[in-house]
């Protein structure tokens, strides 16, 4: 799949979800950058927390397919991509998701702060599902 036109931290990010590249991925942020994912949950501030983070996250999940950025609109130095992402768990259950990221890069590029507006619950759901 082509991504749309991004920045090259934010298309970094894409790339890193869908490598499963927490490294890759986490280097997209600037060494404070903040991470809401979601929205209204505690921030993650700073990449190695970031890193910490995503490194925690990837081994619940085989295969860890990513997040595949759909549409990219960038203006006053903010960019905003809505996505979708495909996991599944170790014990077989596919998840999906989408929602919309919105970030503010800094002066070197990279990722100063970026918003991740989804509904956890959804994805929390497909976790819990027994069916």
């Amino acid at each position: 799949m082509t991504f749309p036109a991004m920045p090259k931290a934010v298309h970094q990010f894409y790339a890193g979800s869908q490598a499963a590249d927490a490294d890759l991925w986490a280097e997209a942020f600037a060494e404070d950058g903040i991470f809401h994912d979601p929205v209204g949950s505690e921030p993650i501030r700073g990449r190695e927390a970031i890193r910490t983070k995503l490194r925690n996250v990837i081994p619940r999940f085989d295969p860890f397919l990513g997040i595949t950025p759909i549409d990219a609109y960038t203006t006053g130095g903010q960019t905003a991509v809505s996505w979708r992402g495909a996991v599944v768990s170790t014990d077989g259950k596919p998840v999906n998701w989408a929602g919309i990221h919105v970030y503010r890069l800094d002066e070197q590029g990279l990722i100063a702060e970026l918003w991740a507006y989804f509904h956890h619950g959804v994805f929390a759901a497909q976790l819990a599902d027994e069916h």
